[in-house]
C-alpha cells in the first residue's frame, strides 16, 4: 500500500516459450512494455519490471475507492533456447529480490496455452522452477493464466465446457493452487473494461490470501 487511497499489487509471470507470457504482462499493465512476438526461439532473455499508471474504478475497500497500481516482472521462459536452468533461476531470483524484496510478492502467474494439451512432463520444469524460487508455500501464491482462449472458443468450447473436458493433469494443477485461474485472449488488445475484469479477478485471489505477500530473500536458500 503506497498511500491510504492507493494499493499496489506485485506480480511475476512464468511460462514456456510462446505461451504468451510477455503479452499477459502487457495486458495487465495496459501497455507494451514487454517485447512480445512470434519466434522459433525464446524472446525474453532477461527480467524486466513494468509499472502501470494509477487505475481507477477497479477496487474499493471500506466503502472508499482506491487507485490501483500494478507491477509486473517479466521473466525468461524455461526451458529456454539460449539460457541454462541455472542462468534462468539465478536471474529471476535476483530480480525478485531486487524489485519485490521489501514489499513482497502477491502472485506468481503460471502462463499456459488453452489451445495446447497440457503435458505435465513439458511443464514440469517451469513448475519446478516456481517451487525453487518461491519455496514450500508456492501454491498459495500462484495462479494459472490460460492464454489463447479465443482458439478454444473457436472450437465451440466455453470456459466451463473447456474445464469439463480438461485432462486430469490440468485439473490437478488448478486444484493444487486452490482454483486460482483465469482465461485470457492475448491475441488482441483488450479493452479497458476487459482489463478491469481481469484485475478484479486477480485482486480476488489476493483477497482470498488475506492480502498476504511472499517475502523474498537475496540468498539462494
Amino acid at each position: 500500500m503506497a498511500e491510504s487511497n492507493e494499493m499496489t499489487i506485485n506480480l511475476v509471470v512464468f511460462g514456456r516459450t510462446q505461451t504468451g507470457k510477455s503479452a499477459v504482462g502487457n495486458s495487465l499493465l495496459g501497455s507494451s512494455d514487454f517485447e512480445s512476438r512470434h519466434s522459433p526461439n525464446s524472446v525474453t532473455t532477461h527480467c524486466s519490471l513494468g509499472r502501470s499508471c494509477r487505475i481507477l474504478g477497479v477496487i474499493r475497500r471500506n466503502g472508499s475507492e482506491l487507485a490501483l497500481r500494478v507491477q509486473v516482472l517479466d521473466t525468461p521462459s524455461y526451458p529456454h533456447s539460449c539460457l541454462s536452468k541455472e542462468q534462468v533461476r539465478d536471474t529471476v531470483r535476483s530480480a525478485l529480490a531486487h524489485h519485490f524484496g521489501k514489499e513482497g510478492l502477491h502472485l506468481a502467474l503460471l502462463v499456459l496455452r488453452a489451445d495446447v494439451p497440457l503435458c505435465l512432463d513439458e511443464n514440469h520444469h517451469t513448475i519446478q522452477l516456481i517451487q525453487e524460487l518461491l519455496g514450500p508455500t508456492w501454491k498459495d501464491f500462484t495462479a494459472v493464466v490460460l492464454t489463447h482462449a479465443d482458439k478454444a472458443e473457436e472450437t465451440g468450447f466455453s470456459e466451463e465446457e473447456y474445464l469439463h473436458c480438461a485432462p486430469t493433469t490440468l485439473l490437478s494443477l488448478l486444484s493444487s493452487v486452490q482454483h486460482k485461474y483465469l482465461f485470457l485472449d492475448n491475441q488482441k488488445s483488450i479493452t479497458k473494461e476487459e482489463r478491469a475484469i481481469i484485475l478484479r479477478k486477480l485482486l480476488n485471489f489476493v483477497r482470498q490470501n488475506n492480502y498476504q505477500v511472499l517475502l523474498l530473500k537475496h540468498s539462494k536458500e
